[in-house]
């Protein structure tokens, strides 16, 4: 049987926003957002957390703009480099990193004392679609936080955040 204490924590929209802000060295705004599970025609980031015994705990999902300005942004890349990442539907090879990184320092967000300590284990970037599962836990109802994020002098994508049983 298992109980809410079995469970990542859910972050806040002020946490992530804070995080983010941090992070990025600016001040990063956000707002509530419908459900986003991913753009097959786009491409999305998945970025899947695992606990100590390597079961999914959570999933996050960053569409392809966000993808490429929080990867810039943290690096200092120029806003262009990213736009033209978008328009061509790809991003590249720093970029990636450098979204890793930031989605890795996200895994913070759903650590609590007495709860499952989890980590990044696995990011699935734009043009490598997740396994079948990724994809089903990134579509999961219930314990998700779904935002329209604004990076100042970059710009603005969809972030969900899944949790998992």
């Amino acid at each position: 049987m298992s109980t809410d204490l079995d469970l990542v924590r859910s972050p806040s929209a002020l946490e992530v926003r804070e995080l983010l802000s941090g992070l990025l060295g600016r001040d990063v705004s956000l707002e509530p957002a419908e459900g986003f599970s991913g753009d097959s025609a786009a491409g999305s980031t998945f970025a899947v957390y695992v606990d100590d015994r390597l079961t999914t705990r959570a999933v996050a999902v960053v569409d392809l703009p966000l993808s490429a300005y929080a990867g810039a942004a943290v690096g200092l890349l120029p806003a262009g480099g990213a736009q033209d990442a978008v328009a061509e539907r790809d991003l590249t090879p720093i970029l990636k990193e450098n979204l890793a990184e930031v989605l890795n320092v996200m895994a913070a967000l759903l650590n609590e004392e007495g709860r499952p300590h989890v980590k990044l284990a696995d990011v699935h970037h734009v043009g490598a679609w997740p396994s079948p599962q990724v994809c089903a836990d990134a579509a999961a109802t219930g314990r998700r936080l779904d935002l329209s994020v604004t990076i100042p002098l970059y710009g603005a994508g969809r972030l969900s955040i899944v949790g998992v049983r």
